[in-house]
């Protein structure tokens, strides 16, 4: 299984972008990255969700429509 575009890297390129990550922002930085991103990925969740749940109540209120009349 393709996770994102890790699918076709190896264990050692994988652990190379890994150092050259932790080398660029340092050991400090990296919690709060994964943190921010972490928000980002729950905030884009919930969007879904509510749109999920918009789409669905809008089918509910047109079906009910449709056998009221």
């Amino acid at each position: 299984m393709m996770i994102l575009f890790i699918g076709g890297l190896g264990m050692s390129e994988i652990l190379l972008i890994a150092l050259v990550v932790l080398l660029f922002f340092g050991g400090k930085k990296i919690p709060e990255l994964m943190k921010g991103l972490g928000k980002g990925v729950r905030s884009f969740k919930d969007g879904m969700n509510e749109i999920e749940k918009d789409v669905t109540d809008i089918s509910k209120d047109n079906k009910e429509n449709n056998s009221d009349k």
